[in-house]
């Protein structure tokens, strides 16, 4: 079911939503560092699945344990379980990440902007509040 204009979007702990742009960009910091990575045991314009399996692996362990890769860090992101806000764990961050990249699930997004990769792993990804300056 759809909200109407006058209902708010659920966001967990009262954070916002991240963006299409901030997950995009958070993507493609990751996607270059594991070209970057695997280049140095495989030349990723012969051979394209080590960056691949590389990304899958990397989205699995840190946004399973951690909520955040490298590039949702540096672009204040963080993947979060929709019912709790906490880690979603291993099974359901490599569920997430073999869906993320096939690429076409995440970006089919609803009106919380959850992709479908984010819908089948019971996850959300929000915007963390910028700092505090004193």
């Amino acid at each position: 079911m759809a909200a109407s204009a006058n209902e708010t979007v659920w966001s967990p702990a009262g954070l916002d939503l991240a963006g299409f742009g901030q997950r995009f960009a958070a993507l493609m910091i990751d996607w270059a560092f594991c070209l970057l990575v695997s280049s140095l045991y495989a030349n990723p314009f012969r051979v394209a699945w080590p960056a691949t399996v590389l990304l899958i692996v990397l989205n699995t362990v840190c946004i399973g344990f951690f909520g955040r890769t490298l590039g949702m860090t540096v672009t204040r992101i963080r993947c979060v379980s929709y019912t709790d806000g906490g880690a979603i764990g291993l099974w359901r961050g490599l569920a997430r990440a073999l869906l993320l990249a096939l690429l076409i699930p995440a970006v089919i997004m609803d009106a919380q902007a959850r992709g479908l990769h984010d819908r089948a792993a019971g996850s959300v990804v929000v915007a963390l509040p910028k700092p505090r300056q004193n």
